[in-house]
């Protein structure tokens, strides 16, 4: 995941290999629904900038296999997470090379597309690195984002505890200098970093007892999982007790129960260089 100097917050979800394996399982569980559509011609020349550990890279080869990808990240040890977990794929147009965001080692007009997924929202000036990403794309050229919202999230049974644990993930990275609410604001944002012909679609991902691999796979391991992630730092800064903050759990936990629903918002925004 990408950090940098100026624009940097801490990533609020740490750097533990349960992280690591939540992001996987979130590629994983996710791949049709927000990869649809993303599939770039031959001889493009894609960045995708923030790779991390390579959970969105391994989709981005496998659906454009005739492109040349370079997937940038400014951590070698995420690097190298990546590169393995492309290469066991068996995908070998991907190149992988360490960069920052916020100081891009690429000329303007690098790239024919540039992709960019779950970044942004851990940026303190997201708009700065849009600014970068689209110097470095060809005219004529796209840039794709695709951000969560944490505000959308709605689900059955109704637990105010669940909303005090999620609300305490949304004011950690916020306070980090992060924007998990960011889903909301990509059209604005693409159209003022100079892009054209902006289209964001709303991706819903909507589980209950008739979808046992989403529950799975979003419900508890990917959104349940990363809530549960900041529990120590939400402890320490007296955002929640010990009590509220386990009824919290217990009652997202509650919605994957075959008699649950759990809801929740994606954005994913194309520009025009």
């Amino acid at each position: 995941m990408q950090q940098s100097r100026p624009g940097k917050p801490d990533y609020v979800h740490g750097y533990t290999p349960r992280e690591g394996e939540r992001l996987v399982d979130q590629a994983t569980a996710l791949t049709e629904f927000l990869h649809s559509g993303t599939r770039f011609p031959a001889g493009g020349r894609v960045l995708e900038a923030g790779c991390g550990v390579g959970a969105q890279t391994v989709t981005l080869a496998r659906n454009s296999p005739d492109a040349s990808i370079v997937a940038m990240d400014i951590s070698e040890e995420s690097l190298a997470l990546a590169r393995q977990r492309v290469a066991a794929a068996g995908f070998t147009n991907v190149n992988f090379e360490q960069g920052d965001l916020f100081d891009l080692p690429y000329a303007a007009a690098s790239f024919d597309h540039v992709f960019v997924c779950f970044v942004l929202e851990h940026l303190s000036d997201p708009m700065s690195a849009l600014e970068a990403l689209r110097v470095v794309t060809k005219p004529g050229g796209t840039v794709t984002v695709i951000e969560g919202d944490h505000g959308s999230t709605y689900f059955h049974p109704e637990n105010g505890d669940a909303r005090r644990a999620i609300d305490c993930l949304v004011r950690l990275q916020a306070e980090s200098g992060g924007d998990s609410l960011i889903g909301r604001r990509l059209y604005p944002m693409l159209v003022s970093a100079g892009l054209r012909e902006v289209r964001v679609e709303p991706k819903v991902i909507y589980v209950d007892g008739s979808r046992p691999e989403l529950i799975e796979g979003f419900t508890r391991n990917t959104f349940t999982a990363m809530v549960e992630g900041v529990r120590e730092k939400a402890l320490a800064a007296g955002l929640i007790d010990t009590d509220t903050w386990d009824r919290g759990i217990a009652g997202l936990h509650r919605t994957a129960e075959p008699d649950g629903v759990f809801c929740y918002t994606f954005f994913k925004a194309i520009g025009v260089n």
